[in-house]
């Protein structure tokens, strides 16, 4: 038996000590979100201020469990950015407004890029100048990079004049913190979220929507993504031990893994959101249907390549201002969102492939694309060739993710693609890693399952009674459990 002290100790143990593996898929983030929902589904019929105070404090408190005593920099981010914003509202000239808005971006940025690019920005000298300054030991602070971003195109919305109502700090604040984002997003818009939080009821229908995307989004992260992870992750560390068809099962492998591990924590960010009553826009549109990297960045990230597309694209011109300058605007912008996933030049390369798949693409979209017949034959050719690319541009990305040697990983996959590759290895490689291909080929076939039925599941599912939503929760825990094991993977994108 527990007593009453000893359970006291652990419930302050629980809530006092930061934790690096503390993620949304965690069970520790879990048991506190169950305490927490408990006391705010009676808060949320008190006053908003009540129910705002409430989420923030544990919104602080979830940052400070992932990021220790960094997690300062979230309410100095939020309390900062907000009451420049308002000094700038309150600017007499245009131009005093713009000068504002412009220091206030770079006050926003300025924790980004001192924890996120200084040791890149170190290195790049180190083998440029050839000289050796030291680098520093920093930590990135999970999420600074979402909600860095939500603080910028709010301030930019104002000096728009895109917003028509006052936002409180307290409201601004809820907006910046809000736990459910805190860990990768997605990252979400000041007129998504805070209109909704001057509401007071809580839609049933959204209630069953939000478990059925965590139920969703615990079996793409921690069953799919999670098995999967365990072989690409060898692959891709210790590449030369594997012959060229087990590689290409781990580039696929990784396909995979990156769309269930980002859409699924992105599902569970919505439907924690949706449990509470918020409504928050998708992330991910089965992009792996894409017929061509446009449409791929409409399906993948969402709320990262619009947001590119309204603060980074449009103010450089889009497509205003002729053909070649278009083609340009949107090869930077994919640079840039390329070194936003992180400091390494890797994801430069792979930011660089996909800008320049998006000029082709449209240069030829105007030249001859528009003038073939669109049949089942072109439609699996343009699939074929969207999807090789995006395979191959995967590597790059994966590649950046490890600590050094990025290059020489990815030269050696493709020496082993073009020249170890052999199919013999295929009835091998499904006999003896029978679970992992089970899994991919799951992974696909779910990913491709046609919209219709997938909405009948999701409806039957939020239709059904209480225990059997329990019942199919408590199942998809335990199958996590038995094949995930020690393996848990923390979220991909948290990391950048």
């Amino acid at each position: 038996m527990y007593s009453i002290s000893s359970i006291l100790n652990g419930l302050w143990d629980l809530i006092s000590k930061p934790e690096s593996d503390f993620f949304i898929c965690s069970v520790r983030f879990w048991g506190l979100f169950v305490a927490f929902y408990l006391l705010y589904i009676f808060l949320r019929k008190s006053t908003h201020k009540i129910m705002m105070a409430y989420v923030i404090l544990f919104g602080l408190l979830i940052a400070y469990k992932a990021n220790g005593w960094y997690m300062i920099l979230l309410p100095a981010t939020a309390v900062i950015s907000w009451w420049l914003t308002e000094k700038m509202k309150r600017a007499e000239k245009k131009s005093l407004s713009k000068m504002w808005l412009v220091f206030i971006i770079l006050i926003d940025l300025a924790p980004l890029v001192f924890f996120k690019y200084s040791n890149f920005l170190i290195g790049s000298l180190n083998e440029m100048l050839q000289t050796n300054f030291a680098f520093l030991s920093l930590i990135l602070p999970i999420g600074i990079s979402f909600y860095t971003f939500q603080a910028i195109s709010y301030s930019v919305d104002v000096y728009k004049e895109k917003l028509s109502y006052d936002v409180t700090l307290l409201e601004y604040c809820f907006y910046i913190t809000f736990f459910p984002l805190l860990f990768s997003g997605p990252i979400t818009r000041t007129d998504t979220l805070v209109p909704q939080i001057r509401q007071r009821t809580v839609d049933e229908k959204l209630v069953n929507m939000g478990m059925w995307l965590i139920v969703l989004g615990l079996i793409k992260k921690g069953l799919i993504a999670d098995y999967l992870a365990q072989f690409n992750n060898m692959v891709f560390e210790s590449t030369q031990t594997y012959s060229g068809f087990e590689v290409l099962m781990g580039a696929l492998g990784f396909n995979m893994q990156i769309y269930c591990d980002f859409s699924g924590y992105s599902d569970m960010a919505i439907g924690l959101a949706a449990i509470m009553g918020f409504r928050l826009l998708p992330n991910f549109n089965s992009p792996y249907k894409s017929l061509n990297a446009s449409e791929f960045w409409r399906r993948w990230h969402i709320a990262l390549s619009t947001w590119f597309r309204d603060y980074l694209y449009i103010p450089m011109g889009g497509n205003r201002k002729g053909k070649i300058r278009t083609y340009l605007n949107n090869f930077i912008t994919m640079v840039v969102a390329g070194l936003w996933h992180g400091a390494s030049w890797m994801f430069v390369i792979w930011g660089a492939m996909h800008g320049v798949a998006l000029v082709i693409h449209k240069a030829c979209k105007n030249l001859f694309l528009d003038k073939i017949k669109d049949n089942w034959a072109t439609k699996l050719i343009w699939w074929t060739i969207t999807f090789v690319f995006i395979t191959v541009t995967w590597i790059y990305f994966r590649a950046g993710m490890l600590k050094e040697g990025g290059m020489e990983t990815t030269s050696l996959i493709f020496h082993k693609l073009f020249y170890e590759f052999d199919w013999a290895y295929l009835p091998v490689f499904a006999q003896v890693r029978m679970m992992w291909t089970i899994f991919l080929v799951v992974a696909f076939v779910f990913h491709f399952t046609p919209d219709k039925w997938c909405e009948k599941i999701k409806t039957g599912f939020a239709n059904s009674p209480w225990i059997v939503k329990l019942i199919v929760f408590a199942i998809v825990v335990q199958l996590i459990i038995n094949f995930n094991q020690e393996n848990v993977q923390q979220n991909l994108y948290a990391q950048f």
